[in-house]
């Protein structure tokens, strides 16, 4: 029953994550890009992505603890991906988006500043690093929901 519990709950949190991220990636953010200017909708996605990132470490954390409580038949392969996807999310949390915000407040404007300004420059740089960070993220979970 213990491991019943454990093993939903593992599932449940990676889902949250999961689905959060999606929701956020896919549908949330492109909807404010086109509904802003970039500038506003820089301005509001950079409002959420601290709660974002919390978000995705404590569904991470969450699954972590179930999982190891459980140690089921694929613990250890799904121990070592949900590891490598908390990474993800804290490089994301704690190096990446600080650098990042940093960056956009140099930014006098992301309509008007040349797209070969090297402020801009750099931020597209961490911003391809965080998608790819995210998407894999995903990837990440998704084959975890389906292999536990």
């Amino acid at each position: 029953m213990t491991s019943i519990l454990f093993t939903s709950l593992c599932r449940l949190a990676i889902a949250f994550w999961v689905g959060g991220a999606a929701l956020f990636t896919f549908l949330l953010t492109p909807i404010i890009f086109r509904v802003e200017n970039r500038d506003a909708a820089g301005r509001i996605v950079g409002y959420l992505f601290p709660g974002y990132f919390r978000w995705g470490l404590a569904c991470g954390c969450a699954a972590l603890a179930a999982l190891l409580v459980v140690r089921g038949r694929h613990w250890v392969p799904a121990t070592a991906l949900l590891v490598v996807m908390l990474a993800l999310t804290a490089f994301q949390a704690f190096y990446i988006e600080p650098r990042a915000a940093l960056l956009k407040q140099q930014i006098p404007s992301f309509e008007t500043t040349p797209r070969d300004h090297p402020l801009r420059r750099e931020f597209s740089k961490l911003h391809g690093i965080s998608a790819a960070c995210n998407l894999s993220v995903i990837a990440g979970g998704v084959v975890l929901v389906v292999v536990l």
